[in-house]
């Protein structure tokens, strides 16, 4: 492919915030080959592993847990990085930019080789490839290791089972801290592994605040106040400027940086890292005005569902959508996932997740309908701005409806026969 295809230099965003980023056309077989390497280097001779979602919130407590064990890196040799790669980034359009946690080993970036430095290795994960991060543990971890899985919630147990059994009789302990809705079947499964669970309540805590409370070591000040501030923004509470900053930061920086940052200053992030945040921040500004201008609003029952598409940052647009009087907001992006986002009038994003190959929150949760079988579904999905995506996700919004209806008339007749 002429890589002047997916160049996004000199494109309108108007088109290429409709495309996925030049990572989606790198063939997952290379992106594998490079993934399965780095996590044999991350896990290979570590004392502790850490499976984390790569999200504020995920790597506050691979943060937290690197305290626990005095294994943080040295931060200054990220702050070097981050203020050259401001200093080149004037022109670049894109976000989750090449660092440390990205670059493939042989440039000469002095945090290139970060996630082979700390004796507590860190692996970035989701929900959809839980099952892989843990069979890379398998594979590469010593006998003996500690092992903690973060801010990460199994739809089902079957396809971490083999793993976490091998796991289990090698690991001398294995910890998991979350905060999502757990199916009690997958849960009871995991515990009956011997995994230490610790499930905080989803609308109360972020998992930051989970690993706080629950792991055994005497943290300063400054850890609660990074825990506050990750909530403000995971639990969508924004009183705390500051959990934007942490938002945008994780998103646009890699794991290791991430961590180190932030295990170095808490949610106070040093000038360095606000001049970065801030240089990016306009492209995300005309990324989100884009997508909420896509928007078109549906009529579910009740409520008032906004849909839109675009590579944009979801949660700020969801905002925009809910003050212009949605009720719930739906986030198409080109790679064919989807974010649902609720608001105190529609609590019920994880069950029309569910229906659409997803899940999370009452009101916010994620999906990737299983409808795209060749690159030309791709195609079709980039040519008509997700139609087909945003199609099944309103059925599945029209049966949660129904399902609501129903309860709402089953409880009306419950009260009557009082």
């Amino acid at each position: 492919m002429d890589d002047d295809l997916i160049d996004e230099a000199g494109s309108p965003l108007s088109r290429y915030t409709k495309l996925p980023g030049t990572g989606f056309f790198y063939p997952d077989s290379l992106d594998d080959e490079r993934a399965e390497r780095r996590a044999r280097e991350t896990v290979e001779g570590s004392e502790a592993v850490v499976i984390a979602d790569g999200d504020a919130d995920g790597l506050a407590c691979a943060a937290m847990i690197r305290e626990t064990y005095d294994a943080a890196l040295d931060v200054a040799d990220f702050e070097a990085a981050i203020a050259e790669r401001t200093a080149e980034d004037g022109e670049d359009r894109g976000v989750g930019v090449v660092d440390g946690d990205d670059a493939d080993g042989e440039s000469d970036d002095p945090t290139a080789d970060a996630h082979t430095q700390s004796p507590v290795g860190l692996i970035s994960a989701g929900p959809y490839s839980l099952d892989t991060a843990l069979k890379r543990v398998v594979a590469y971890a010593d006998d003996g290791i500690d092992l903690y899985v973060c801010d990460l919630c199994p739809d089902e147990f079957e396809p971490i089972e083999e793993a976490l059994d091998a796991l289990s009789a090698s690991c001398a302990s294995i910890r998991w801290f979350d905060h999502h809705q757990w199916d009690d079947a997958v849960a009871a499964a995991v515990r009956e592994r011997g995994v230490d669970l610790v499930v905080g309540d989803s609308e109360e805590e972020c998992t930051a605040d989970v690993t706080l409370r629950t792991l055994d070591h005497s943290f300063d000040e400054r850890w609660s106040e990074l825990a506050a501030v990750t909530r403000d923004h995971d639990l969508w509470i924004k009183e705390d400027p500051r959990s934007d900053d942490l938002a945008d930061y994780s998103y646009w920086s890699g794991g290791e940086e991430y961590a180190t940052v932030i295990g170095a200053y808490g949610a106070d992030l040093p000038e360095v890292v606000r001049e970065y945040v801030e240089s990016r921040r306009v492209e995300k500004a005309a990324r989100i005005d884009a997508a909420v201008e896509r928007a078109a609003t549906h009529e579910v029952g009740d409520w008032h569902v906004a849909v839109t598409y675009g590579r944009c940052s979801q949660n700020e647009v969801a905002e925009e959508l809910r003050e212009r009087g949605a009720d719930a907001a739906v986030i198409v992006k080109p790679a064919g996932s989807a974010s649902i986002r609720g608001s105190d009038g529609f609590r019920h994003a994880h069950e029309v997740a569910g229906r659409v190959n997803g899940g999370g929150h009452p009101q916010a949760a994620g999906c990737k309908p299983d409808i795209y079988d060749d690159m030309l579904d791709y195609a079709h999905h980039w040519t008509t701005e997700g139609q087909a995506c945003k199609r099944v996700i309103l059925a599945a919004f029209e049966a949660v409806a129904e399902e609501v209806e129903a309860d709402e008339a089953d409880e009306a007749v419950a009260d009557d026969d009082q």
